[in-house]
């Protein structure tokens, strides 16, 4: 299936293998889960375990316009496609 409104990407679908990925998740309580459903999660795929590692810290860090007591709602977990990376 094609891309809909390409003009909107920041860069161009990529067909290179990205088996390395990280997995976004919401903690259970969290009050937008009524909102996005108790089984949401986005999954973010890269070419290298380095790359990933990179965006995870970026995501996850707590950013320069948090407020003291904010804390992340987010959960982060490393995921891989074994068949990609070990090249099966």
């Amino acid at each position: 299936m094609g891309i809909s409104q390409a003009q909107n990407l920041r860069a161009a679908p990529s067909e290179a293998l990205r088996p390395y990925g990280i997995r976004v998740s919401l903690p259970a309580g969290d009050p937008f889960r009524k909102l996005l459903g108790p089984e949401w999660q986005r999954l973010h795929w890269y070419a290298t375990p380095f790359e990933r590692d990179e965006a995870l810290a970026e995501m996850s860090r707590r950013h320069e316009y948090s407020r003291s007591g904010d804390k992340p709602a987010l959960l982060f977990k490393k995921v891989e496609k074994l068949g990609e990376s070990r090249g099966f």
